[in-house]
């Protein structure tokens, strides 16, 4: 769940592979079909703004011949990058919608081919709310989008992001009651930098909790219950909670021989 993507990608990186894929993809089909990309996620994030410094993979909408598929996969070769790290696989998401399209913006365009998008600010905190994912960088990134338009003096204001919402996802409801606390809480205070570094540290130590419990093999996070996990993390001691989890999984053993004990007699 967590450790399918190792790669650590800067802006430099995204623009030094997209450049790539764009010639490859040119390589093979000429400028007649051109194609275009619209940047999502981690990715969108980092070449609009500068408080993140690099994303575990590449998400984005494709928009392009058949080919372009046979383009990224020659650039991961030859660059030795993992399996999808350029993909499409953000439409599986929640917080996907054909409507993003409508709200991106030009980035830039590579090799006179390839058209590079990326998602407006309110839009990014919008979906970041949406999946609103504690244990990677949602939330410090709706912090960072804000405290960068502040700082520039073009202030993102709660009604700019409730429109966001209701463009994207139809209305508030879409948004977890948690996201939406979140957002409320952060949008009163405006400590958007100090919260910047704190939610950051929380994401952080949640992620390298879970990645713990998918390598013991205790309790691996699913979609289902890493909140829940998460949850039971941030009330007590790391230590402490893998201990326990520890001792259910012997108990859950114990009980699973006797089981199988109780039929052999049988």
């Amino acid at each position: 769940m967590l450790s399918e993507h190792r790669t650590e990608f800067t802006k430099q990186a995204i623009d030094n592979y997209l450049r790539e894929v764009a010639k490859a993809y040119r390589k093979q089909i000429g400028k007649k079909m051109p194609a275009e990309m619209v940047l999502v996620g981690g990715a969108s994030v980092l070449v609009n703004y500068g408080f993140r410094e690099m994303t575990t993979d590449i998400d984005a909408l494709i928009h392009a011949a058949s080919c372009m598929k046979d383009a990224i996969n020659e650039v991961g070769d030859r660059f030795s990058l993992p399996n999808g790290w350029l993909n499409a696989d953000f439409k599986n998401t929640d917080s996907y919608t054909p409507k993003l399209i409508e709200f991106s913006r030009y980035y830039k365009t590579y090799a006179n081919v390839l058209t590079i998008r990326t998602i407006s600010a309110e839009y990014l905190i919008a979906m970041k709310l949406r999946s609103g994912r504690r244990y990677k960088n949602d939330l410090s990134d709706i912090l960072g989008i804000l405290a960068a338009h502040k700082k520039g003096n073009e202030p993102i204001a709660m009604a700019q992001i409730q429109k966001a919402v209701s463009d994207l996802y139809g209305d508030w409801s879409a948004v977890p009651p948690a996201s939406q606390k979140f957002i409320r809480d952060v949008m009163d205070g405006e400590r958007y930098e100090t919260l910047y570094e704190e939610i950051q540290h929380q994401e952080l130590e949640a992620k390298d909790f879970l990645l713990q419990l998918e390598e013991s093999g205790l309790d691996a996070p699913t979609a289902s219950n890493v909140d829940a996990i998460v949850d039971s993390m941030q009330r007590q001691d790391t230590d402490s909670l893998l201990e326990l989890l520890r001792k259910r999984q012997e108990q859950q053993n114990t009980a699973q021989k006797g089981e199988r004990k109780k039929g052999q007699e049988r």
